[in-house]
Formats: C-alpha cells, structure tokens, sequence
C-alpha cells in the first residue's frame, strides 16, 4: 500500500510545527525592567485624552510628524528624518577610497517615538506614559546599517521634563 506524497508532506510540516517554547522566553531580564523604568512616568489625573494631546503637541515640537495617533487605545507614534552623516565616517571613507576600496558610508536616519498611556493605580487614579525612541540608519547604498532602540536616560529626562511643564501650565491655564 502506497502513501500519497501530498499527505506525507503535509505529515511532516505538522510535526515540524510542534516546538516548545522556552520557559524564559516571556520574561523580562533586569535590564528591559531598568529600561522600562527609564521610559515610564505617571501622572496624577485620569485624562488620558489631555496627556495624549500634551505627547503629541510635544513631539510636534521636538520635530517629529505624527504618523498614528489613537486616542481610543491611548497610543502615538510619530517620526522624523534626519541626516547620519558623520565626520568620522567620512574621513575613514576618503582614506579608503584614496587606496582604492570605496565605502559606503550612513546618509540618513529615521527617528522613531512611540507613545502609550494607560491607567495605573488601584482605582485607576494615575495615568502612565511610556515612551520609546529609535533610529534606523541607510546608507549611501540605501542599505540599513542601524537598527536600534536609543537607551540613554537623558533623551527620556528631557522629554518627560518637558511633558510635566506642558502638563502644569495646561493645568494652571498659562
């Protein structure tokens, strides 16, 4: 007796389907816990709506275009392009060059920032903002060269400093 080919196949596709996930995989290390920390404020008010707005006018201000924006979900993300070039790559790339290997150096990068609220706290008395900042960076053949998540406090400092004074002046009527 003979077993169709299509069946074996389909036979093998399910079996090699079935992996375990491993016991570690959906835990946060310390590291994603003190980042997490970093990128995170809370706020003493429920008005998501007024703290999604207060994001949003900030982020225009520091340059970004918001590409989505919803209210309903307590989510922003908004971009903005900018030059990669630096002055060390370029030096590096004209020595190459001079002895004959060309290199392509980073033109370009995409800064990314992706807002989320929601509400904290045991009756939902607070509203938590999280933050995140990325980059992605092309070269001069168009080619990715960095993808990565930016980490330093500061970038997060700043822009919760300057969302607490938005949200205080709005408070007061300034």
């Amino acid at each position: 007796m003979r077993t169709p080919l299509p069946l074996f196949v389909a036979v093998l596709l399910l079996l090699s389907g079935c992996q375990t996930v491993p016991k570690d995989a959906l835990s946060l290390t310390p590291e994603s816990l003190a980042e997490r920390q970093i990128q995170t404020r809370k706020y003493a008010t429920t008005d998501e709506a007024r703290i999604l707005a207060a994001c949003a006018a900030l982020l225009q201000d520091m340059g970004f275009n918001l590409d989505e924006s919803e209210t309903r979900l307590g989510v922003i993300s908004a971009s903005k392009m900018r030059s990669a070039v630096s002055a060390g790559q370029i030096t590096a790339a004209i020595l190459l060059a001079l002895l004959g290997a060309p290199m392509p150096t980073d033109k370009e990068q995409k800064m990314r920032a992706s807002v989320v609220t929601r509400p904290v706290g045991e009756h939902g008395e607070y509203m938590a903002v999280r933050v995140t900042f990325q980059r992605i960076v092309w070269n001069t053949q168009g080619h990715i060269t960095t993808s990565e998540s930016l980490t330093d406090p500061k970038i997060y400092q700043e822009f919760f400093g300057k969302l607490s004074k938005s949200m205080f002046l709005e408070a007061q009527e300034i």
